[in-house]
């Protein structure tokens, strides 16, 4: 019987000790300086490059790779065919800043807008570091309808 009293101590100690560590391991774990996304990414099946820079108060990606917006020598871009402004459709799509209008708040960056340059069609987008890892969710509407690329840093 003395046992079965001391797991229920255990038990009720555990039960006030492990929520009181909650609060603090996020914030430890998570903590992600607004900069950090600066820099040049690639994707993780390596058909996207980006450099990810500070614009002011907001973060915005210039385009410096993409499989599907060259032509087959894997070298020239192509012309941004697609767009809804026919005044930029001669437009080259080499370093257009595809991604803009993210912005910090609560450990990562919302609010920006994805262009895809092979649809022509923009979406709303946000970004999180895990891992050392860049994930880009690109959506309509809701996150939860979208879908997310990986990307590792990479040195230009």
């Amino acid at each position: 019987m003395k046992s079965h009293l001391i797991s229920r101590r255990m038990v009720i100690s555990m039960m006030f000790a492990i929520p009181a560590l909650f609060p603090v391991l996020p914030a430890y774990a998570q903590y992600v300086a607004a900069d950090a996304i600066v820099g040049t990414w690639e994707a993780d099946d390596g058909t996207i490059k980006l450099a990810m820079v500070k614009d002011g108060p907001e973060f915005q990606a210039h385009l410096l790779y993409g499989n599907q917006v060259v032509e087959s020598d894997n070298v020239t871009f192509r012309k941004d065919a697609k767009n809804p402004d026919p005044a930029l459709r001669s437009r080259s799509l080499k370093n257009i800043v595809f991604l803009r209008g993210l912005r910090w708040e609560d450990g990562k960056w919302i609010g920006g807008s994805l262009y895809d340059a092979s649809s022509g069609r923009t979406y709303r987008c946000e970004v999180v570091l895990e891992d050392d890892k860049m994930r880009l969710r690109g959506y309509i509407g809701i996150p939860a309808l979208g879908q997310t690329r990986v990307f590792h840093r990479v040195s230009q």
